[in-house]
């Protein structure tokens, strides 16, 4: 494939970013100056407020607002917690640093900013993403890194101190993990033709082990279980930017379902941001037709998992494609749900040599 170059994009974000957090900024000053009570107003994020569009093919905000004023005193505080959030990540994205959740939590002490708890915390943060439209990974906030990519794929930094510099993903044999010196990199070229995402470490290290990615020609992405906002960011890069088209492998139960479609559709959750969702990659299994035709050990369904099943039958993203409603049914028939390894009853390889190939053939 023909190298590619991205970095003016990414600077381009960059500036993009700041710019919006400083016209924050000034109209609150300008607010201020004129002899106003401040405020900022935002789309609802409640739930009255989100919909399923058939255009994004993801959930987004309608078109309620809400406002935080400081003329009210009991939005003062998340007020001012908003002003010093969007303060805080001006610094990090202008100084080109990073920041977790957890140190923005622990951050704001040395403002003198209080929030009661890291979920409170999280809350603003999401606020302040609502009100500017970026995602917090734009503002260099990052949640813990737990995912990873494996394969032919090579990058080049654009992270200070490591600007400029090549890396192969191929390169460490556990993959390299997806954290913001990744997410922010250049690609500048491949040889592989698909991405396969896989749910489970056992999976990813079994497929690396058995060179799924020469055989198959594929960059392998670990998500972990629920696949981070960053990786969901990174697969959708890896599909649009070089074309690749993108199979999920879970296992088979409603919540290894609902992993894959969050990679395809989003979630109501961040139904204020884009970027996030690959809509034409594929959910390949583990389906709930693949337990019944190859005779797979299973597990119950419990109380909970027939909850979620009946709450996906209705949620509007499965009704979309023929494909989910048959599963989900089946799954409802047979009560019995399977993980990826019980393909191990036939042999540690089998997986690789008989159902991954099918699989991709199947849903190509």
């Amino acid at each position: 494939m023909e190298p590619k170059e991205f970095k003016s994009s990414i600077t381009e974000r960059r500036k993009e970013v700041l710019a919006s957090l400083g016209s924050l900024g000034a109209k609150i000053y300008e607010q201020i100056d004129k002899g106003y009570f401040p405020s900022i107003e935002m789309p609802s994020r409640s739930t009255e407020n989100i919909y399923y569009d058939q255009k994004f093919r993801q959930f987004i905000l309608g078109d309620k607002k809400v406002k935080r004023s400081a003329r009210n005193i009991r939005h003062l505080k998340p007020f001012a917690q908003l002003v010093w959030t969007a303060l805080f990540s001006y610094e990090l994205t202008s100084q080109r640093k990073t920041s977790t959740l957890r140190d923005v939590y622990y951050s704001a002490q040395a403002y003198e900013m209080t929030f009661k708890d890291q979920q409170e915390s999280n809350n603003i943060i999401t606020d302040l993403e609502t009100v500017l439209g970026f995602s917090r990974e734009d503002f260099n906030i990052f949640p813990e890194e737990r995912s990873a990519v494996f394969g032919d794929l090579t990058i080049r930094y654009t992270v200070p101190g490591y600007e400029g510099k090549t890396l192969n993903l191929t390169s460490h044999p556990d993959g390299v993990m997806i954290g913001p010196a990744l997410t922010s990199s250049e690609f500048v070229e491949t040889s592989a033709d698909k991405v396969i995402a896989i749910e489970k470490g056992g999976l990813f290290t079994r497929f690396i082990e058995e060179n799924v990615h020469k055989k198959f020609n594929a960059l392998l992405v670990l998500t972990a279980g629920q696949a981070p906002r960053a990786t969901r960011h990174f697969i959708r890069r890896l599909n649009k930017e070089l074309k690749l088209p993108v199979y999920i492998f879970t296992d088979g139960d409603p919540w290894g379902m609902h992993i894959a479609m969050v990679i395809i559709s989003g979630s109501a959750n961040a139904a204020h941001l884009r970027d996030l969702t690959t809509p034409d990659a594929k959910w390949s299994g583990v389906w709930a037709t693949d337990i019944v035709n190859y005779k797979l050990p299973t597990d119950p369904l419990d109380d909970i998992d027939m909850k979620r099943l009946y709450e996906l039958q209705k949620d509007p993203r499965y009704k979309e494609d023929p494909l989910w409603q048959r599963e989900i049914k089946t799954f409802m028939k047979i009560r019995r749900k399977a993980e990826q390894e019980a393909f191990s009853r036939y042999g540690l390889t089998y997986i690789v040599d008989e159902y991954l190939p099918a699989k991709l053939e199947e849903t190509k």
